[in-house]
């Protein structure tokens, strides 16, 4: 065993005490703080402190990086184990589960390959099947208490949901991790806790069928677009997970909508990809989506569909948060298509001023550029009138459409006003699918 995986297995060893948090109760935090003191402490040189250094660690012979690791999961097991609503044992160990597991799969294929897509593949798969056993494992010791002692079938009633928390833990794990130094594990454990704790919260309905084809599907379309260079890595497990959710907490119709945007604007951006290089208006990153151009263009869609899923807890009807995240993606979409499909063509004009510009210039737009962006507002919004509680669809699919040339004209806008050195393209990007969602909700609310 080398090196690196004899220190992710240490990793992966505290992570693991938190299954064990209902047994321990308030004192769950104790077992942390005597690992992360005898780690601190006692091991300042020797081969177990050459093993566990991380980057940094050598020159203050002090082993920071498991010690931070170690004390930030003792901080979420007090937390988890405090009475008045505490983060759930569940959650909490698919957290610390998908971190510390994910970490031991992702050095295990490092050991045959060192390709990042495959070194994600097994962070992805180990921490997965991790997270799910340690949830089962929590489940056991509450189950007497929880479901009368009927504890086996409330286990396999509850598979469905502790794989798609697993899967939620595991994904957003693999994302903060590729955001953040190797270092950083206790940030992303933090982070990763919190997130599975608010999905904990929403308590969505899952079925087997259900996250297996959510799974099966999201997956499937993540490799494709890694795999034809329309997303980065990071950008493909962005992807993923949002489209996990949009399945899960919205329905086929919500994942649709959001498909249609990531499907049509990823093979867009490659779409005469050379000629777009030359004439210096093509995506960088070889047209590859990373994480930041994900999440600029499908935030404000992931927050509507959060406030969807939430409306059982919210004052607030249910068809404004779809027509909020269907006038986002519409918005999304239409810019996408504007910006690729215009950029080929001669004659770009600044939208504040209509004087002629160079092409790539924040701003500037063609008439073939608008007929496109308002093409791609028509998908979106045929799809999301379609599949969408929306109410009338003929009315709906108009009210997404308006909101998508809106967004997409206030993209052009802000472009060539306020874009530049201080507020760049994702920046601009964001404000505009938020401009679509008012837009939508705005006009919602008059019309229907």
């Amino acid at each position: 065993m080398n090196r690196r995986l004899r220190r992710a297995s240490v990793f992966a060893a505290v992570a693991a005490l938190a299954v064990i948090t209902p047994v321990l109760g308030e004192a769950a935090v104790v077992p942390y703080l005597v690992v992360a003191g005898a780690v601190f402490f006692g091991l300042r040189e020797g081969p177990w402190f050459e093993t566990l250094a991380l980057p940094g660690d050598r020159d203050d012979g002090r082993l920071y990086g498991i010690v931070a690791f170690t004390l930030a999961i003792g901080g979420l097991a007090l937390f988890a184990s405090v009475p008045r609503e505490p983060l759930p044992y569940g959650a909490f160990a698919a957290a610390a589960l998908a971190v510390g597991a994910g970490r031991f799969g992702r050095e295990l294929v490092r050991r045959r390959s060192d390709a990042e897509f495959p070194l994600v593949t097994g962070y992805l798969v180990v921490g997965a099947t991790a997270a799910v056993i340690g949830q089962l494992l929590v489940a056991v010791q509450l189950a007497p208490t929880i479901v009368g002692g009927d504890g086996f079938e409330s286990l396999v009633a509850g598979l469905p949901s502790f794989v798609f928390l697993a899967s939620v833990a595991v994904l957003t794990a693999a994302l903060v991790r590729s955001l953040v130094y190797d270092r950083d594990a206790h940030i992303t454990v933090v982070i990763v806790a919190f997130v599975t704790w608010a999905f904990t919260a929403l308590d969505p309905t899952v079925t087997v069928v259900g996250i297996a084809g959510a799974l099966a599907v999201t997956v499937a379309l993540g490799y494709v677009s890694y795999a034809l260079g329309t997303a980065s890595v990071p950008g493909m497990l962005t992807g993923v997970l949002l489209s996990l959710l949009a399945v899960v907490l919205g329905g086929v119709g919500w994942f649709l909508t959001l498909i249609a945007f990531y499907a049509v604007g990823g093979l867009a951006s490659k779409y005469r990809f050379d000629e777009k290089t030359e004439r210096g208006v093509a995506q960088e990153n070889q047209g590859a989506r990373g994480t930041g151009n994900v999440l600029a263009n499908s935030a404000v869609a992931l927050v509507a569909l959060v406030g969807y899923a939430a409306t059982d807890h919210v004052d607030v009807p249910a068809a404004l948060f779809g027509f909020a995240f269907a006038g986002a993606i519409a918005t999304a979409l239409a810019d996408t298509l504007s910006s690729e499909i215009g950029g080929l063509y001669d004659g770009p004009r600044l939208i504040t001023t209509l004087k002629p510009v160079d092409p790539g210039t924040d701003g500037a737009v063609t008439w073939q550029g608008e007929v496109a962006g308002v093409v791609g507002g028509l998908v979106v919004a045929a799809i999301a009138a379609v599949g969408m509680p929306l109410g009338d669809p003929a009315v709906a699919g108009a009210i997404v459409v308006a909101a998508g040339v809106v967004g997409m004209t206030a993209d052009s806008l802000l472009g060539a006003l306020i874009e530049g050195d201080r507020i760049g393209n994702q920046a601009v990007n964001f404000l505009a699918t938020l401009s679509g969602a008012i837009a939508a909700i705005a006009i919602a609310a008059v019309v229907m």
